[in-house]
């Protein structure tokens, strides 16, 4: 993941976005002159934070961070899987993200999952399987409607998210985590800075991240990078899917490709790019409130409010 330099900002949000039926929502404008400032994790008043176990591998525990609303109720469910080029750990950089989304009326939760250097893709995947499943497996103590759940995630996490999203109900892609009677579809996504289309950007390349991942380079090994593609898996039925990018960003191969999919199909779709922002936007302000603004308006709409 590129790393954050130090940007003027000028208006805070520009929506280059065309939708299913969906309007940009608004975002707070930055004072022009200012610096991008990260956030720290801070649980909210009114919230409960608590690490859970989700299963035991020799090489790692994957575990759900999770807020859960003090005040009783049914509350639609966001799962957050966080970025670091699957080779780094960064559930704590989207902490902040996720506790302000929860108080946009959510159960939020964020999972870590095994790395490139700990297991080989698809275990990565698998996890996010397991812990959405998990999430419905425990509903009731975190006061989670099961029928109501989303993800989102940024970087590799996009990939990951959108990869998730996309293979809903496809029982190859499960592995053999905890809670195999529960479903590990989701009803919405959200993908942030990512790339969709793993097998048309690593071509002829031999990056050492991608190399980790999949254990082989792509031309070796093509048809694993299409597998691992969140565009390969775009048929009916998949969750309404809109991706947030920075202005400052590089292009995310596939992105405008798997949206022309979507459209075609029918299925809800936006692209919202924020002004000035760098690659890991959602980390710091202005843009982690823009993110979240954006979040919350979509998943509010398409899961629902709490009850």
């Amino acid at each position: 993941m590129k790393s954050i330099s130090v940007l003027l900002i000028g208006l805070s949000l520009v929506v280059a976005a065309v939708s299913q039926g969906a309007d940009a929502p608004k975002a707070t404008k930055s004072k022009p002159g200012s610096h991008w400032q990260k956030v720290l994790p801070k649980t909210p008043e009114g919230f409960t934070c608590t690490t859970n176990l989700v299963a035991a591998y020799p090489e790692h525990n994957v575990e759900l961070v999770i807020y859960s609303p003090d005040k009783p109720g049914r509350y639609p469910c966001v799962l957050d899987i966080h970025g670091g080029g699957w080779s780094a750990r960064q559930v704590e950089s989207d902490r902040p993200m996720m506790e302000r989304l929860a108080t946009r009326g959510f159960v939020t939760a964020l999972v870590s999952y095994r790395l490139a250097q700990e297991a080989k893709y698809p275990a990565a995947l698998h996890d996010c399987k397991s812990a959405l499943r998990w999430l419905r497996a425990n509903a009731k103590q975190f006061k989670i409607d099961p029928e109501r759940i989303g993800c989102m995630g940024g970087s590799a996490g996009g990939h990951l998210s959108g990869l998730t999203a996309m293979t809903s109900g496809l029982k190859e892609f499960e592995g053999n985590g905890p809670c195999p009677e529960q479903s590990s579809a989701v009803k919405a996504c959200i993908v942030m800075a990512a790339t969709q289309d793993l097998l048309a950007a690593n071509k002829g390349k031999a990056g050492t991240n991608t190399v980790q991942f999949f254990g082989a380079k792509c031309d070796d090994n093509p048809a694993l990078y299409r597998q691992a593609s969140p565009i390969a898996h775009v048929r009916p039925g998949v969750p309404p899917t809109i991706f947030i990018e920075g202005e400052k960003d590089t292009l995310k191969t596939g992105r405008a490709e798997m949206q022309e999919k979507l459209r075609a199909l029918g299925i809800e779709t936006a692209v919202y790019t924020l002004k000035d922002a760098p690659h890991p936007f959602w980390m710091s302000q202005p843009w982690c409130d823009q993110t979240v603004t954006i979040a919350a308006e979509f998943f509010g709409r398409t899961l629902g409010k709490a009850n």
